[in-house]
């Protein structure tokens, strides 16, 4: 079964009583692209997590990656069938997840691709996706992370400031 629908949100970035705007805020903080989740189950977060990809320098290391990583750890400590609890979760996402977190359980939630769909061939449970919580911080946060400098990229490819104009 699916995890069950939370209440409307409240005004403090908050979703079914869980704040996901925070792992985001700490992502930017960083100098990542400010994407953050929860994963909860049963009314509890088992993961929580930000890009972690310019730190990491690891491609694949998505805040929903993140997140996954966690439940999956928090399966194997607590004897669970990790099909089951996610099968049971719902995430918390400040923006679509891409394809490759769509293909771990998530997204591609009708922007591109609609994952969720029943239509698709193997791609597990059809799941519920809303969308728009959010959509004006969420949007801010890359907003602020684009009018910074990217400390990763090459020399060549750093704007000159006067050039921001």
């Amino acid at each position: 079964g699916r995890a069950p629908r939370g209440p409307e949100p409240a005004s403090s970035g908050t979703r079914g009583g869980f704040s996901f705007l925070p792992p985001a805020r700490g992502a930017l903080e960083v100098g990542e692209v400010p994407v953050g989740c929860l994963l909860v189950y049963e009314g509890r977060v088992l993961g929580e997590g930000r890009n972690e990809v310019n730190e990491t320098k690891n491609a694949t290391r998505h805040a929903e990656m993140v997140a996954i990583d966690q439940v999956l750890d928090w399966c194997r400590q607590n004897n669970k069938n990790h099909e089951e609890v996610f099968s049971n979760s719902v995430l918390y996402v400040t923006v679509e997840p891409c394809i490759m977190c769509a293909a771990a359980r998530f997204g591609g939630c009708g922007s591109v691709l609609s994952i969720s769909s029943d239509d698709m061939v193997d791609t597990g449970e059809p799941f519920e996706c809303i969308s728009g919580y959010y959509a004006k911080e969420a949007v801010e946060l890359l907003k602020a992370f684009y009018r910074q400098e990217n400390p990763n990229a090459p020399k060549s490819k750093v704007r000159k400031k006067d050039r921001r104009k």
